[in-house]
């Protein structure tokens, strides 16, 4: 790894794009994500703990796990990184440095729109991304389907506002209140040879069970269908929709509703959701493991 993780999460943004889009979903989970920066901050908030040396004994703990290569962390956090960088392949910094001088329609010159099957892949790989990274953090095969599925129930904090931005930035608001029925459909009907050919699916296809295209097209295929009705059943109880998601998201952005496939285009470019809600993750469990053990 370039950075330490305990400089990766100390140089976590407090606010820019990422973060504001990310706090316009606080109505889908309430008071579940706070922007929680910095690797000592993190240690006070998931241990309470005040004694600086037992504070300084954890954090050298969860450097050293992280380091350890046989555990699974760094494959999580190349997964987390990996996901966003290959959704957005376009320069973000342009993008970001333009907001409050330019409107939103400005610079959609920039952006090209996804074809909804490309979005379905996206959409398919990342959730995908984030079973893979969930079974290398706690050390389960990497196929475990069930397991991941026993854990979405529990998912809160950065983890739950993960699976927010993922259906509402990748599956509701490019394709619509049907995203899932829409995106399996899509998934379904494509061959290994057009899921090789997609940007995100390569960026990450080596973490990715399967062996072949084809076997990863199987377990992306029956990943989505096993975790479709957990999707569905989060929109339902919480009441998202496409019009509830955009109002909140234009409090920082202009936006207007005919325009809806270039906002995913947008969001794929600037909102790293994944990478910075990942980090956070992984520093709340390597932290709860430190304590664990010491």
């Amino acid at each position: 790894m370039s950075k330490p993780i305990y400089e990766l999460v100390d140089d976590l943004p407090k606010g820019g794009l990422t973060v504001a889009a990310l706090k316009s979903l606080d109505f889908v989970v309430p008071g579940q994500w706070n922007n929680l920066v910095g690797f000592d901050n993190t240690i006070r908030a998931v241990t309470g703990e005040t004694d600086e040396a037992l504070i300084q004994q954890i954090g050298e703990r969860a450097v050293a796990l992280f380091n350890d290569k046989s555990q699974g962390y760094q494959r999580a956090l190349w997964l987390y990184e990996t996901v966003d960088s290959a959704s957005g392949l376009l320069g973000a910094a342009a993008i970001a440095n333009r907001i409050g001088q330019d409107t939103f329609l400005g610079f959609l010159k920039n952006l090209t729109p996804k074809p909804e099957r490309a979005q379905s892949i996206d959409l398919s790989v990342k959730l995908v991304t984030e079973l893979v990274a969930f079974c290398q953090i706690n050390g389960i095969p990497g196929d475990s389907i069930g397991d991941f599925l026993s854990a979405l129930k529990d998912y809160s904090g950065e983890s739950l506002m993960r699976m927010a931005a993922l259906v509402s930035f990748d599956g509701i608001i490019p394709l619509g209140a049907t995203f899932a029925d829409k995106a399996l459909s899509l998934v379904k009907g494509m061959s290994p040879s057009e899921l090789s050919h997609n940007q995100t699916f390569k960026g990450v296809e080596d973490l990715i069970p399967g062996g072949n295209d084809a076997g990863k097209l199987a377990f992306i295929t029956e990943s989505f269908e096993s975790t479709k009705g957990w999707m569905e059943g989060f929109v339902t109880d919480r009441g998202i929709t496409q019009a509830g998601l955009v109002n909140n998201l234009s409090k920082f952005v202009e936006i207007t509703s005919d325009k809806m496939d270039y906002l995913g285009a947008f969001l794929d470019v600037s909102v790293k959701y994944y990478r910075h809600t990942g980090l956070q993750t992984l520093a709340r469990r390597l932290i709860e493991r430190a304590v664990a053990e010491i």
